[in-house]
């Protein structure tokens, strides 16, 4: 089965690079009822950066400001779920070098049951044409 290339919107915030932060801003989000796509969380510049890859940006966006988290966005990014296989990471990146299109970051991992998914992150410009050279319909 063929890949699922779909755009998706994400949200970022800083937050203290210590125990806890994510959790209670993930928490005020399933309080909220907000439904994730993808969270990803690292260290960046002695703080940590959040990011939360949305299936609603107005509910997400009502609950961030209800649990007074300070979120930047919406930016865009691509979601990817296909079938794992060998060389899947390989074949995406390889289509986009192709295009001269530089990956920002990639997050893929295997979802279990024979899935895989990943979060691309390309420059705002490049979005709609990576979306293209991966296949998006």
């Amino acid at each position: 089965m063929a890949d699922t290339i779909r755009l998706a919107q994400y949200f970022k915030m800083k937050a203290a690079n210590r125990p806890g932060q994510a959790a209670r801003a993930l928490g005020a989000l399933q309080k909220a009822g907000v439904n994730l796509l993808a969270f990803s969380g690292f260290p960046r510049g002695g703080q940590a950066q959040l990011d939360f890859v949305v299936s609603s940006a107005a509910s997400f966006k009502a609950a961030a400001k209800r649990a007074k988290l300070t979120v930047q966005g919406p930016k865009a990014c691509i979601l990817i779920q296909g079938d794992d296989r060998r060389g899947a990471g390989a074949k995406l990146t390889g289509k986009l070098a192709a295009r001269k299109i530089n990956v920002t970051a990639l997050q893929a991992i295997s979802a279990g049951g024979g899935r895989y998914a990943a979060l691309l992150f390309v420059k705002p410009g490049d979005v709609k044409k990576a979306a293209r050279a991966l296949g998006k319909r």
